[in-house]
C-alpha cells in the first residue's frame, strides 16, 4: 500500500451554512477505514476563495445545482472551463458534451448527458461524498408558484416571485 498522506484544505466559506470542518473530519475517519490518510487543513474563510480554491492540491467546495444538465457539466467539468476545480480534462467527455449540446432529440441528448456523468463517476477527477437537500418552509401567507430546486431561496430569485397574501 502506498504510504501517503492526502492533504484535505477546508474552511467554511467553501461549503456555506455547514460544518466544513466537522464534515472533512469525518471523510478523513471513514477513509481511514479504507486504509486512506487524510490530514485536514483549516484555511481561513477570509480569502479561501482567492487563496485556496483552484490554488491548493485537494479541497472541499460546494456545488449548488445548475438548471440544465449541460450548464452544470460545462461549468465544473468541461476541459475550457475556468472553474474546472480538479483541472480534469478528458477528450471522450467533451466531445460528448459538445455533441449534447446540438442533439435536438431530447432522449438521445439525455442518453449523452448521463454518458458524460458516467464518464465523471468513473474517471473523473472529484470525489462527492454526499450531496445536499435543500429543504425550505414558509407560512400559508406566502405565495410561490413553480418554485426552482436548483439553488437556495427559489433559485436566488425569491425576491422576483415570492409575495406575502393580505
Amino acid at each position: 500500500m502506498l504510504d501517503h498522506t492526502f492533504n484535505l484544505h477546508v474552511a467554511d466559506a467553501g461549503w456555506p451554512g455547514t460544518d466544513a470542518t466537522a464534515a472533512a473530519m469525518l471523510f478523513k475517519k471513514h477513509a481511514a477505514k479504507a486504509g486512506i490518510k487524510i490530514n485536514v487543513i483549516m484555511e481561513s474563510d477570509d480569502g479561501y476563495w482567492d487563496k485556496v480554491w483552484m490554488k491548493k492540491s485537494w479541497i472541499m467546495c460546494y456545488w449548488s445545482g445548475r438548471a440544465t444538465a449541460d450548464w452544470m457539466l460545462s461549468t465544473a467539468y468541461a476541459a475550457e472551463s475556468s472553474w474546472n476545480d480538479t483541472f480534469w480534462k478528458h477528450e471522450r467527455f467533451n466531445r460528448i458534451l459538445k455533441e449534447a449540446r446540438a442533439e435536438l432529440d431530447q432522449a438521445k441528448r439525455r442518453e449523452l448527458y448521463v454518458e458524460c456523468q458516467k464518464i465523471i463517476n468513473h474517471e473523473g477527477g472529484v470525489i462527492i461524498p454526499m450531496f445536499a437537500n435543500i429543504v425550505e418552509a414558509a407560512s400559508k401567507r406566502l405565495t410561490i408558484n413553480n418554485p426552482a430546486g436548483n439553488w437556495e431561496m427559489d433559485g436566488h430569485r425569491c425576491a422576483e416571485h415570492w409575495w406575502f397574501e393580505s
